[in-house]
């Protein structure tokens, strides 16, 4: 009977690459393994073709054979189906680690002699991250400051430093190596499963006795105080990162970071937007009218500002750079002035009959003669 084109065998193209080979190759491992398949026998001829089809097309130089030739470019005696568990399978085990085929059936834990994964101690893990929150006043974040920060944290016990025991040796167990081999009997055949040292926990050490200041835990709680400097212009919802006070890592792994997120009081009277700020400036009638020089307060002291005459409630002034000195942007904002003239509730005689002598002389706005006609000509309408 003529072999079938072994790209039709694996359910690949003739431009398929080595890890699309390898990939479909352990899928038709998996389903057709003799020894997982005892009712069908058709299961090892299909398994065998595969296991042939595989060991040509990975080997680059038998596959351009192949391409060129066809199957009598390489050796006929290609493949040769051994067992399960023995030897003739004409593949790298380092190459296509077989354990997997096991691995979906069992759970993992199998090598049966197709994985050649080695075991090693337990990994190193950096600690996680902290996130704590603190609060500003206002005059704290424009300026910046240096504040205390309470906290407890999870460190590295020096006494041990880290390991949880004193006086270290080879781990009976395990020889050092960190792994313990059990073999396993099941209907399959039997299985090697490889798993971490319960004594040493994979690190291959045992020690002595038990640190006493971590209690055989590597790591010790402490409280402690951070001084935080705080930079000039931050503001609600900024965060400042403090390197490695997160929590410990594990296994020699690095601390995590402590991020510190800012919830900045708001100010009595200035108003912040960005790094601008916002001032509402009460006038009095007389200073609307008249204008006038005025005193106006800064985040950076007092100044003196033209009111120009004729300033209605609502009027805008900018003075330039004088807003939030932002150190981390190395920007600084502006200072916006909003004006609001002020109607006196309560007034004297003599200041009554002054209004009532103003109001009967021409000293009426333009806007005001415009409005008053348009009131007029509306009222007419109806």
């Amino acid at each position: 009977m003529d072999k079938r084109d072994y790209y039709e065998v694996l359910g690949v193209s003739k431009s398929a690459t080595e890890s699309e080979i390898k990939s479909a190759f352990r899928k038709l491992a998996k389903k057709y393994h003799p020894d997982l398949n005892k009712d069908d026998p058709t299961a090892a001829d299909k398994f065998k073709e595969a296991q042939e089809a595989y060991e040509v097309l990975s080997d680059e130089k038998k596959r351009k054979q192949y391409d060129q030739f066809g199957h009598a470019g390489v050796n006929s005696s290609a493949g040769g189906f051994g067992g399960f568990g023995g030897s003739g399978f004409g593949f790298d085990a380092s190459d296509i680690d077989l354990g997997d085929i096991f691995d979906s059936f069992f759970g993992g834990g199998f090598s049966g002699g197709f994985s050649n994964s080695r075991s090693s101690g337990p990994r190193r893990q950096d600690g996680s991250d902290v996130l704590r929150r603190m609060n500003l006043t206002f005059e704290e974040a424009i300026y910046g400051c240096e504040k205390d920060l309470e906290l407890d944290v999870v460190e590295e016990c020096s006494t041990c430093k880290g390991n949880g025991g004193l006086n270290s040796k080879t781990c009976n167990k395990c020889h050092g190596s960190g792994t313990i081999t059990t073999e396993q009997h099941t209907i399959l055949g039997s299985f090697l499963s490889k798993s971490t040292c319960p004594d040493c926990r994979g690190t291959g050490k045992t020690y002595e006795k038990e640190c006493p200041d971590c209690h055989g835990k590597g790591q010790v709680k402490k409280h402690k105080t951070l001084t935080i400097n705080v930079p000039a212009g931050i503001s609600s919802g900024d965060r400042l990162r403090v390197a490695k006070k997160g929590n410990p890592g594990a296994n020699g792994g690095l601390p995590g970071d402590l991020y510190l997120e800012f919830i900045v009081a708001e100010h009595e009277y200035f108003k912040r937007e960005n790094d601008d700020i916002y001032l509402d400036v009460p006038l009095s009638i007389t200073e609307a009218i008249l204008g006038c020089k005025k005193e106006i307060p800064t985040l950076y002291g007092t100044i003196k500002l033209n009111i120009p005459a004729a300033t209605d409630s609502g009027d805008i002034q900018r003075i330039k750079g004088k807003g939030v000195d932002n150190k981390a942007k190395r920007s600084k904002g502006n200072m916006y002035v909003t004006f609001k003239v002020v109607t006196p509730k309560k007034l004297s005689r003599e200041q009554k009959k002054i209004i009532e002598q103003l109001s009967k002389t021409d000293l009426v706005d333009s806007e005001i003669e415009r409005f008053s006609l348009f009131t007029e000509k509306n009222s007419k309408r109806i």
